[in-house]
């Protein structure tokens, strides 16, 4: 009984480790790109392996994606992605309800239930959301 006891213990410990690990996974490239000049000596083996020339431009392109605000799409059906900051603009995929999506910036547009305000999609997405059914966690800056 005490073995099973301790098997229990030890498959229990094993997955909050690996729980804790995928957090860990996921919050490391925004940790590893968020030093800054004065970043220990870890950092500076870990940029050059790219290429000197390029990767400085990628490190900074990381830390501005990770910078940028974020949003929740509140809408109950999938939130259409628009070319334009308009409804009638070329349809560019869609966002799940729920979804959480980096914001690169706010623009006037189309007024969408009362809301003239939309967003340009951040972390390298390109698109526009009406502001109408996103939830922004953190103040966006206008473009």
């Amino acid at each position: 009984m005490y073995s099973s006891l301790a098997r229990h213990r030890v498959a229990a410990a094993v997955a909050g480790l690996l729980i804790a690990g995928s957090g860990a996974l996921a919050a490391t490239p925004a940790l590893a790109a968020a030093p800054g000049p004065g970043a220990g000596a870890g950092s500076a083996t870990a940029a050059p392996a790219g290429g000197s020339s390029t990767a400085t431009p990628a490190a900074g392109q990381s830390a501005q994606a990770a910078a940028e605000p974020k949003g929740k799409v509140v809408s109950r059906l999938p939130l259409s992605i628009r070319a334009q900051a308009t409804s009638n603009s070329k349809y560019l995929g869609s966002l799940q309800p729920g979804a959480v999506v980096a914001l690169h910036c706010k623009v006037t547009g189309q007024n969408v239930d009362g809301n003239n305000r939309w967003y340009r999609l951040g972390a390298g997405r390109t698109g526009y959301v009406a502001a109408r059914y996103v939830q922004n966690l953190a103040t966006v800056p206008w473009c």
